[in-house]
């Protein structure tokens, strides 16, 4: 590079060279993406991982390092697996949920479907006389005012 330096040879202090493997991932503009990087996993080691992939999947490694370590700072225990269960539990409550719905939907279609066979029924025989049904039945509703027992 010519006349400046990556973020990851200014963090080191060190001079950057032309053909730097640090230069196209790590950009003078943001420093911080180096050096929480480079807490976590070590210059070093950055720059043998970044060699050992082609150069087409480099910076999806680079994000992904980088990621991965400001997720880890952010949370020292669990780093991105923290990320992961909470994401996982949110999954499984919508699909709780989504079973809970369709559950109320199979049953209000049933009941639905049970009212429309009744008005169906009912539309079959409009001029029926109401109390043909109950008659059928051995049942009365005819009112008898000799039966009454109240005043």
């Amino acid at each position: 590079m010519a006349s400046t330096r990556c973020a990851a040879c200014k963090y080191l202090r060190r001079r950057c060279p032309s053909d730097c493997i640090f230069s196209l991932y790590f950009p003078s503009n943001n420093p911080q993406r180096f050096a929480h990087v480079h807490k976590i996993f070590g210059a070093s080691n950055i720059g043998k991982m970044l060699q050992d992939l082609p150069v087409h999947r480099r910076a999806d490694a680079a994000d992904s390092l980088y990621y991965e370590a400001h997720c880890r700072i952010k949370d020292p225990v669990y780093g991105c697996v923290g990320i992961i269960n909470i994401l996982l539990q949110e999954i499984y409550n919508v699909q709780c949920q989504i079973a809970k719905i369709q559950a109320e939907i199979a049953f209000l279609g049933t009941h639905a479907q049970s009212d429309q066979t009744q008005y169906q029924q009912l539309q079959i025989a409009p001029n029926l006389d109401p109390n043909f049904l109950s008659e059928q039945k051995g049942l009365s509703n005819s009112f008898d005012d000799s039966s009454t027992w109240f005043f």
